[in-house]
């Protein structure tokens, strides 16, 4: 059963892809997984029992999200949402990548971007609008080929495509890789001497799949609790 509380290590590798393949989070499966996991994990059960269960954190697919996540990249949210909002302000529509091209260097310098993330943004515009790389296609393919197809694109890396298969395309079993404020939370609950690089946080969350996602914003959800 997808939410049984036992899966048996013959069909653990297959119930793993299902879910992975046919199940989106909404605020039911999100809430679901999160019980699931709390009954694996005494850490993840301390905080939803503390603070409750984590905001889905859902951002609509497409250009001008994926836009947002790599102003994110390395700097404040605070920072990153000021960025995009002024970025955003000199089109009286959405933020288009045709539209995007037409900026000058000095527009996007002065809504706060670095000229690396100039080149950024620049290039993912070029790629969609020369149609090198096509946004619409990533919702049907498995999570490996999205981050394949993303990861080829100048600035983008696998904590960015990561972010967008988690959060705008609700993939279940995702764990952004390099996210600091996952692995302090990490480090905090588990009760270890450092934050732990990328793949001992891949051994040490074994346990969560297929709900990584899941297990991923009760981690942000405790960051960002425990800070106020």
């Amino acid at each position: 059963m997808l939410f049984g509380k036992t899966v048996t290590k013959t069909n653990w590798a297959l119930t793993c892809l299902i879910v992975a393949m046919i199940i989106k989070l909404d605020e039911f499966t999100l809430n679901n997984a999160c019980t699931i996991l709390a009954e694996r994990d005494a850490a993840l059960a301390s905080v939803l029992e503390r603070y409750g269960f984590p905001p889905l954190w859902a951002r609509a697919p497409g250009f001008s999200t994926l836009v947002h996540i790599i102003l994110e990249q390395q700097v404040s949210l605070a920072s990153a949402n000021a960025a995009f909002a002024r970025l955003c302000a000199y089109s009286e529509g959405p933020l288009t990548p045709a539209g995007l091209l037409q900026y000058s260097d000095e527009m996007l310098q002065a809504a706060g971007l670095s000229r690396q993330k100039m080149r950024y943004v620049r290039h993912l515009s070029e790629a969609i609008v020369d149609a090198r790389f096509h946004l619409d296609e990533l919702e049907t393919l498995p999570d490996e080929e999205v981050r394949r197809r993303m990861t080829q694109l100048k600035g983008i890396g696998n904590w960015t495509a990561d972010i967008y298969l988690s959060e705008c395309l609700l993939r279940p079993d995702i764990l952004p890789q390099g996210d600091i404020a996952m692995q302090e939370a990490f480090r905090v609950l588990k009760n270890l001497p450092e934050r732990p690089d990328h793949e001992r946080f891949v051994l040490g969350t074994a346990h969560w799949r297929p709900w990584r996602s899941a297990g991923t914003r009760i981690l942000w959800h405790y960051y960002l609790s425990a800070r106020r």
